[in-house]
C-alpha cells in the first residue's frame, strides 16, 4: 500500500522514509537543559528577589518614563548563554526585566552596556 508524502508530495510505500524528510533533533543544547536545572531555577528566584521583583529597565527609565512593573517577569542573561555559557549563574550578568524589555534587549535595541550599568 502507499501513501502521499508530507514532505515531498509524492507517493511512497508504507514504511519508506523520504530523503526530504528533515532530521529529528534529538540532542539538547547546554543552554535548553541548563533552563531547566535545579541550579538556574533557584539563582532565577535569587535573582528577583534581588531586583524586588521590578523590571529594572522601568525602574531606570530606559525607553521613556520610569515606572513601576511587576508583570511578565523574566530574568535575562545580558551576555547571552550562547556565546558566554561560562557566565550563566554570575549575577553580574543577570537582570529582572519585564517582557517588552526582554524583547527589545534580545534584539539588540537595549545594549548590553547600558543593561550592566544599571546593575
Amino acid at each position: 500500500m502507499k501513501k502521499a508524502c508530507p514532505y515531498c508530495g509524492g507517493i511512497h510505500s508504507r514504511g519508506e522514509v523520504c530523503t526530504q524528510k528533515p532530521a529529528e533533533k534529538n540532542a539538547s543544547s547546554a543552554a535548553d537543559l541548563f533552563r531547566s536545572s535545579y541550579e538556574w531555577k533557584a539563582k532565577r528566584e535569587y535573582i528577583m528577589r534581588r531586583d524586588k521583583y521590578l523590571c529594572q529597565a522601568c525602574l531606570h527609565g530606559i525607553g521613556g518614563k520610569i515606572r513601576l512593573c511587576n508583570e511578565e517577569l523574566s530574568v535575562h542573561h545580558i551576555r547571552p548563554l550562547k556565546t558566554n555559557f561560562e557566565l550563566r549563574l554570575d549575577e553580574k550578568n543577570l537582570i529582572t526585566l519585564c517582557r517588552f524589555h526582554h524583547e527589545k534587549a534580545e534584539s539588540g535595541e537595549i545594549s548590553a552596556e547600558k543593561l550592566l550599568k544599571i546593575l
